[in-house]
């Protein structure tokens, strides 16, 4: 056939064909065209594939990693019974498995386990104590706790009010100085000024009598760029000697600026790096023959796979655990040292040193006195390493041992603590307080009304009236000139010192030990051993110093004791019936004084600006996990800013109404102030642009000058609280254009420390606004002064409709709805940013955007239980309070109005500038 001998002609096939071909072909083997687009598709066919080969299931154990055909829902735990090639993984991971919750609560496993959790966050040396009883959290690098699990705000209240509230301050940073006087205060002064009170070269203070309080600046820059608020210490001067010591007490948020600030102003660049403690063996650790002996005998367990868990040790020869004392987190490297050679100044840094207990309330004296008692003498004529045995030698230590504790003992019958002067220095040696722990909890009494009940016993009628006599003498000396200077010594400023007595401490053990041979349980363990002496400073803290009410509420006394005797103390001081408070406590104290509370109440430092931004992210994210339907919508009420405080556009503002108010009185009418707000709607203020940006501005300040401080005061005619009773301001300049004229060129760019107290019912709430009131409301106040006040009209929200747009996917219909929707207004150019019920940035004009002119803001707002109504702390700007206090009649002078961020109602308050 012709056919036959012509070859067929192959079929023609063009790329990738799926499945069997019926001449046998099979695939064809043209490649793609583009082999990267290939591989990129055919990478994520490949990826998921095994994925799903390798996924196990939900446990984390190997036995998931079965096909599923081989997997059962109850399967034995026997490594022996997987296949081989799943064996190896099985024993590794048995291997890593944690051990039983008995042997990690072995007390070396549990010490290894605690001092792996220090080294990102400080603890406490009461932190296990706080732990179980408190909320804790992680702040400025530690851990603290912010508030117990049970509720107790009452009854914390009366114990600052009636008796006593602990807390734990040894989170705050101690800084030391040493050197010469002159050179000290030459160096310290550029960081202060006279004009805002008592410096660090205040008489008082310099002799060691007094602790002082200052607010520190960067050098050379006041009233610009605050650091904080610091408390300092002086050591008592020594007998021809110039040499002094200084403490300074710092929160640790401004530590690291002030450091450096001081080795700047003291010339102290060179560090001095700490020596390399040598590894020590157990044996020479020991300090009893039974001790040296325990690490040789403990067993060498190995792990053993398949078997029961056991207590594995790496290294038996190495040196056992030791409880992490002071910093955990630092290096041991890290330098705490500073010195100059130009000036002989050194700097050590002293944070986690010494521990800090801070007692509160009238009874404050009354639990130190049942607490501790002075060191009794030790006669020892042979050498010892302990440090008290030496100190007895010297006759002129121990009489002046014996002067400090004849005025502790006269302390004990003062009636309340605020009787003492404010700052009271004393240092004292004291035995161990756990030699004289009670069976149970007591509430430690005033020592007066033991007296009493003595005196009126017959026999003993005539001895006590006369010891009454002299105790009364001396009582009233200590009221009214505080302690003497060489009292104020104590050994805990010496480094040797608080080392030797860390380092004797009697442990749990060996005292628990000596009550088990007491033959009456619970009396008091005789004799103290000679390591049973701590030396301490009690340092009087003073209460509310401003104003006209509640003269020294919230006084007390401050503790400072070596590191490593935390816990001893402390046990003891909660035996004796006090309260413990956390950081709540803290503010809700300083609330109550009046006092602004650091980092809260200090925007113009870089602590409290971070603490602003904080709290901002932390009230929005509170916010946003709302759902839409439950949130406020504070675009309605007129809030701008419900989260934060814009104290920066704030005075800005009012800088510019003060500088248009100054030109309309020159007659010039070309220039055009802001319209009157009672009449301003708001579409009127979305046609005005941002007045922020027409006029750069310096950063704003916090007034802190004591003289204009007294003038606001006076000019703001200070009253009680809710207002019913004027208090005499003394003589002042009378307020007039003038004389506000003269402030405003000074302060003009600044914010002034009120305190609000409102007049009928009602609590203010953190951020609530602080308004102007206008003639009409003066007038509703005139005729019904229980009127609660105004009330704001709704506003209209603009972006409702753009925020529905972006959620339906149409970004032209949201783009084109944002340029005819609201003209002049400040939209965003994009929805996607948008949050239902606030207001985006830019912010527009904060004091007209509202019908009341606003003042400032709250920091700090709480029914108060002290005065009997809703108190309020915050700043204002001094320019607007200024303009208020010259445009208000006499009788209302000083007269705002408050609204909370979530309400509508204006209620009337009084301001008040307490110095």
């Amino acid at each position: 056939h012709p056919s036959a001998g012509r070859p067929k002609a192959p079929h023609q096939r063009g790329g990738w064909v799926r499945g069997h071909q019926k001449d046998g072909g099979g695939y064809t083997k043209d490649m793609p065209k583009y082999i990267s687009a290939f591989a990129r598709a055919r990478a994520a066919e490949v990826s998921a594939m095994l994925k799903a080969v390798t996924k196990t299931t939900g446990s984390c154990h190997v036995f998931g990693a079965l096909p599923k055909h081989m997997r059962r829902r109850a399967m034995s735990h026997n490594t022996k019974r997987l296949p081989r090639s799943l064996q190896s993984g099985a024993k590794k991971k048995e291997q890593a498995k944690s051990k039983s919750r008995k042997a990690r609560r072995r007390h070396g496993n549990l010490l290894l386990e605690f001092n792996r959790r220090q080294r990102k966050n400080i603890w406490l040396e009461t932190h296990i104590w706080h732990a179980k009883r408190f909320h804790m959290v992680k702040k400025w690098g530690y851990c603290l706790g912010d508030r117990p699990t049970y509720k107790c705000y009452r009854p914390c209240y009366r114990a600052m009010s009636t008796h006593c509230l602990l807390q734990d301050l040894s989170y705050y940073c101690c800084i030391e100085l040493q050197g010469e006087e002159d050179k000290l205060l030459a160096s310290l002064s550029q960081l202060t000024s006279k004009e805002a009170g008592p410096t660090f070269a205040a008489a008082l203070c310099v002799s060691g009598r007094r602790q002082g309080s200052v607010v520190v600046y960067r050098a050379g820059n006041y009233p610009l760029q605050p650091l904080g608020p610091v408390t300092f210490l002086w050591r008592p001067r020594t007998q021809g000697s110039a040499f002094r010591q200084l403490w300074i007490w710092v929160h640790p948020t401004i530590k690291k600026d002030l450091l450096s600030e001081l080795q700047n102003v003291c010339q102290c660049c060179e560090a001095v790096v700490p020596p390399v403690e040598p590894v020590v063996r157990p044996a020479e650790t020991a300090s009893t023959p039974e001790t040296q002996h325990k690490p040789q005998k403990t067993p060498v367990t190995v792990q053993i796979s398949g078997t029961k868990r056991k207590q594995s040790c790496k290294d038996v020869s190495g040196p056992p655990a030791k409880k992490i004392l002071g910093d955990g987190t630092r290096s041991p490297t890290t330098p705490v040292t500073w010195k100059s050679s130009s000036t002989g100044i050194v700097i050590n840094d002293l944070t986690m040193e010494i521990v800090r207990y801070r007692l509160i309330g009238p009874q404050s004296h009354s639990v130190l006195a049942e607490t501790l008692e002075a060191a009794t003498r030790c006669d020892e004529s042979q050498p010892s390493p302990l440090w008290w045995p030496e100190h007895c030698k010297d006759e002129s230590k121990m009489n002046l041992h014996q002067q400090q504790a004849d005025i502790f003992h006269i302390l004990k019958g003062i009636f309340s603590t605020g009787e003492l002067p404010s700052g009271t220095v004393l240092g004292l040696t004291v035995d161990d307080p756990r030699m004289t722990l009670p069976t149970k909890k007591v509430k430690a009494l005033p020592c007066g009304t033991r007296l009493v009940l003595v005196i009126q016993e017959r026999a003993m009628r005539l001895c006590c009236v006369l010891v009454a006599e002299v105790d009364e003498e001396k009582r009233r000396e200590l009221m009214l000139q505080g302690v003497p200077e060489h009292c104020c010594q104590s050994s805990l400023w010496e480094q040797s010192v608080r080392d030797n007595v860390t380092d004797n401490k009697i442990s749990e053990q060996e005292l628990n030990r000596m009550r088990s041979e007491v033959l009456v349980p619970g009396s008091k363990l005789s004799p103290t051993p000679p390591q049973g002496r701590v030396p301490i400073l009690l340092v009087h803290q003073p209460g509310k110093q401003v104003g006209h009410e509640m003269s020294s509420w919230g006084a007390g006394w401050d503790l400072l004791l070596p590191k490593g005797w935390g816990m001893a103390f402390w046990v003891p001081l909660v035996y004796r019936g006090v309260r413990i408070g956390g950081l709540n406590m803290s503010l809700k104290h300083s609330q109550n004084k009046g006092a602004p509370h650091f980092p809260n109440d200090y925007p113009d430092c870089p602590a409290g600006i971070g603490f602003q931004e904080e709290q901002e992210a932390e009230l929005l994210d509170k916010f946003k996990r709302r759902p839409p339907a439950k949130r406020t919508n504070f675009i309605k009420h007129g809030c701008l800013a419900p989260f934060r405080c814009p104290w920066q556009q704030l005075v800005e503002e009012w800088e510019l109404i003060t500088e248009e108010r100054r030109e309309e009185r020159k007659g010039d009418s070309q220039t055009q102030a802001t319209t009157d707000t009672d009449k301003v709607t708001e579409e009127e203020m979305t046609l005005h642009p941002d007045i922020t940006v027409t006029k750069p501005q310096s950063r704003f300040i916090v007034l802190r000058n004591r003289k204009c401080l007294r003038l606001l005061s006076g000019w703001c005619r200070p009253t009680t609280s809710k207002g019913q009773r004027s208090c005499r301001a003394g003589d002042m300049t009378p307020l007039n254009s003038s004389a506000v004229l003269q402030i405003l060129k000074e302060h003009g760019m600044t914010l002034v420390w009120v305190r609000v107290s409102l007049l009928s019912k009602g609590k203010p709430e953190l951020h609530a606004m602080v308004c102007v009131p206008n003639t009409e409301d003066l007038n509703m106040l005139s005729r019904e002064s229980g009127r609660c006040g105004p009330q704001e009209p709704p506003h209209r929200n603009h972006f409702k409709s753009r925020i529905k747009r972006s959620k339906k996917g149409t970004k032209k219909v949201a783009m084109s709805s944002g340029t005819t929707e609201a003209k002049g207004s400040n939209l965003p150019p994009s929805s996607s940013d948008l949050i239902f019920g606030l207001w985006p940035d830019p912010l527009p004009s904060i004091t007209s955007h509202c019908s009341r002119v606003t003042l400032g803001w709250v920091t700090q707002g709480d029914f108060s239980l002290s005065a009997g109504c809703g108190e309020a702390l915050g700043f204002v700007s001094v320019a607007g309070l200024l303009n208020t206090l010259l445009s208000q009649p006499v009788e209302h002078r000083g007269m705002v109005l408050l609204r909370n961020p979530i309400s509508l109602h204006y209620r009337f308050a009084k301001i008040n500038i307490e110095v």
